[in-house]
């Protein structure tokens, strides 16, 4: 199986954890996205969904799906997303797709977190991916350097020669190096440095399930 076919897999199995007549949680990114398009195929079966990104949100909307602003939302049944790393202990490094912070609070008001994954996200210990930190633009020079101290070399994410601007109008700081041995610490210190918005680690609120597209198939994992 090619990686987009593990991902259209995972996409797939991810349907059996919608939950009929309920509002969803969506998240960013390649393998979303194909979630999204299988979401479309059921949409009837559902109220909408609350986005976590414009992206997502516009590629609701194409497929005929009704798109909540959360604070009109008291809860969500399920957010299903993918992620840039994960481990069998449901941590994961996310925000490839500049999208972390929303990502991260539509996260926190699901009951159930689903992570769709091709097999290659599955590591023992996080930071072969470099981990992403959405911070305030004037604070980008100071945060690298806090992150420095942390044994991490951050690099600016740029594209045509200019910072990368999300969804919220700030900057993304992409951090090689780390070996994040103990991601729900390093997510608190690093949440701690003034002008950090978020970072990519969602360790404090990890995934309940995780969903791995193989050349077997679908692995399933619980955390």
């Amino acid at each position: 199986m090619t990686q987009d076919e593990m991902k259209q897999a995972v996409a797939r199995a991810a349907i059996e954890y919608v939950v009929s007549g309920e509002i969803i949680g969506v998240g960013t990114g390649s393998t979303a996205n194909f979630f999204i398009d299988e979401l479309g195929a059921i949409k009837d079966r559902i109220k909408g969904a609350v986005a976590s990104s414009e992206a997502t949100a516009e590629r609701l909307r194409g497929h005929g799906i009704q798109v909540f602003d959360l604070n009109d939302v008291d809860s969500l049944a399920v957010y299903i997303d993918g992620a840039d790393e994960i481990t069998l202990q449901g941590a994961m490094i996310k925000g490839g797709g500049a999208a972390l912070t929303r990502e991260k609070i539509v996260a926190s008001v699901a009951r159930q977190f689903v992570c769709i994954a091709d097999g290659s996200k599955l590591v023992k210990v996080l930071g072969r991916f470099p981990l992403p930190v959405e911070v305030i633009p004037m604070a980008h020079a100071t945060v690298a350097r806090s992150l420095r101290a942390l044994g991490g070399d951050p690099q600016l994410r740029a594209k045509d020669g200019k910072p990368v601007v999300t969804d919220n109008g700030c900057y993304i700081l992409d951090v090689h190096g780390m070996q994040i041995a103990d991601p729900v610490t390093t997510e608190q210190q690093i949440n701690q440095i003034v002008g950090v918005v978020t970072v990519g680690l969602f360790a404090q609120r990890g995934a309940n399930i995780g969903l791995l597209g193989t050349a077997e198939g679908v692995k399933r994992m619980t955390f």
